[in-house]
């Protein structure tokens, strides 16, 4: 067909010509539509506008290499990375990331890490970090990364006194609360050390009963054995007692038989 492939706008027509012919039966649902609204361009993809230029252009162009996404990074992604390296549990935590408009990060002022209408999280270190690094004079990267952890230190160790105090509180008053998630977790532990304790018990049981009757059957198959050589002896005996001649009676014939 050359460069360009109009199969796509022929749809509708291809679809008439096999319902003229009766391979089809009933039309497709789209068919109407298609018909009244007629695509206005073509459905094939252009190809796309490379959006960097490349040291070494390829001398060959895959068509799987023609219609990816420029790489989006921004100066944020290094320091989130940064961050919850250094502290995994940040991410445990639970956020809420519904917004009610679109535009919370348009309310917000970075100035201080402490904000009204957000709360304190692994986020708020990284935007206080950029704000440093953008508004602070000759401060480097580290120093505004550490600035901002001690500012989100003394947050949150202010936010822990403040849970302990208000406990306290409420237990003077007459207040019951169930264990903690640590004691919830124990137990379970507890639990599950208990379990594996007694399956344990009884594997090594079952290992020692197995011993012992490999053991025991050894010894029964070497009685068979001796039980057996001594039958066959026996009758080795029997068999050529006859053949000796009895005490002052001389051989007749045949070989002697010394017993």
């Amino acid at each position: 067909m050359g460069r360009y492939d109009f199969r796509p706008l022929r749809v509708h027509q291809t679809t008439t010509q096999l319902l003229n012919a009766d391979r089809i039966s009933t039309p497709p649902p789209w068919y109407n539509v298609v018909g009244s609204i007629t695509p206005a361009q073509t459905l094939v993809r252009s190809q796309a506008l490379p959006h960097r230029q490349r040291k070494l252009p390829p001398k060959t162009k895959k068509a799987s290499k023609l219609f990816q996404p420029q790489k989006i990074s921004y100066e944020e992604d290094r320091l989130r990375k940064e961050f919850f390296k250094d502290h995994p549990w940040e991410l445990a935590r639970p956020r809420l990331v519904i917004e009610n408009d679109g535009k919370d990060s348009h309310k917000t002022d970075w100035s201080h890490i402490q904000q009204k209408e957000k709360a304190l999280s692994g986020e708020s270190v990284v935007q206080r970090q950029l704000w440093l690094r953008h508004n602070v004079p000759n401060m480097s990267s580290a120093q505004a990364y550490d600035q901002a952890r001690k500012e989100f230190y003394d947050l949150r160790l202010q936010e822990e006194v403040e849970r302990r105090v208000a406990k306290e509180e409420a237990t003077s008053t007459g207040a019951y609360f169930g264990p903690s998630s640590l004691d919830i977790g124990m137990k379970l532990e507890d639990k599950e050390y208990e379990r594996w304790k007694a399956w344990a018990q009884r594997q090594v049981e079952l290992r020692n009963q197995r011993n012992a009757a490999m053991y025991t059957g050894g010894v029964q198959s070497e009685d068979a054995a001796l039980e057996s050589d001594e039958k066959e002896s026996d009758a080795a005996v029997e068999e050529v007692s006859d053949q000796i001649p009895a005490q002052g009676q001389s051989a007749l014939g045949g070989a002697i038989v010394h017993p």
